[in-house]
């Protein structure tokens, strides 16, 4: 364990652990660990790193477009895998859904890497993603998939200090999961509901709300948003303007998580 080492220290360690290996694909979805990790394995390797991003009905356009120019900005190679289709095993949405998402978005990343002479990728879960229910980790170690941020040691706290030394944009960038994410298990995905769901959140973000989820349960919204932000909702007028537009996409009700936004709160049904 290398927890109270100085961070210094820490960002050493992460980019001799990446500049280790002879060349890496970095599995870049546009989020904070993610972009941080495409800082570091640039600076460790330069031009034999390379990040991957997988374009799905899982991932909003507005992350696509983040990816992309974050990439821009470090400098890194980015190359998109367009996959329109959702595998019958993760539409089914059970509770291993994440394991089954994970293990064909990276079997595509390997492959996407494998053309450009890449036979290392690596991914951007760190020291504290274990805490939470994550089938998906599975996935990574059957693979053997690299996490260079969880050998390092490296917690999400740190790496948005490091993040934002570096003048990453993403430094703050609130966090983000898959819009399958907002899909009770069991409650069969498609991209009709995607789509409502990213249409939902983008009414959100743009009513200035940064951090919030809106969790579809058939027909009913259930909007969360940090608890902090939930005062915004006293007032009557926004109460009724974003109710409006949730319901224009195809809600027939909406409703607020009254406790406000916590990371996992779709596992608890797992944990019950």
């Amino acid at each position: 364990m290398i927890a109270n080492v100085p961070l210094d220290e820490k960002y050493v360690r992460l980019t001799g652990l990446i500049a280790e290996k002879d060349a890496v694909a970095v599995a870049f979805s546009g989020g904070v660990d993610s972009s941080f990790l495409c800082y570091a394995a640039r600076e460790a390797l330069g031009d034999k790193a390379i990040a991957i991003t997988v374009v799905s009905p899982m991932l909003p356009k507005s992350e696509t477009d983040c990816a992309g120019e974050v990439a821009a900005k470090i400098g890194i190679r980015h190359f998109l895998i367009e996959e329109d289709e959702i595998d019958e095993e993760v539409a089914a949405n059970p509770k291993e859904r994440c394991y089954f998402c994970k293990k064909i978005e990276f079997a595509a990343i390997m492959a996407e890497a494998g053309k450009h002479g890449i036979h290392t990728v690596l991914d951007g879960s760190n020291r504290d993603d274990p805490g939470d229910y994550r089938p998906g980790l599975k996935a990574l170690a059957e693979l053997e998939i690299f996490s260079p941020l969880r050998a390092a040691e490296l917690g999400k706290a740190e790496i948005r200090e490091l993040s934002r030394r570096f003048d990453l944009p993403t430094w703050d960038k609130p966090a983000f999961a898959c819009l399958a994410s907002r899909i009770p298990y069991g409650e069969r995905i498609d991209r009709e509901k995607l789509s409502r769901i990213e249409k939902a959140e983008d009414a959100l973000r743009s009513a200035g709300f940064r951090q919030f989820r809106v969790r579809s349960h058939g027909d009913i919204a259930r909007i969360e948003v940090a608890p902090e932000e939930r005062r915004r909702f006293f007032s009557e007028e926004t109460l009724d303007s974003v109710s409006r537009e949730l319901k224009a996409f195809g809600f027939l009700y909406v409703a607020l998580e009254l406790e406000g936004y916590a990371m996992g709160n779709m596992n608890r049904a797992v944990k019950a």
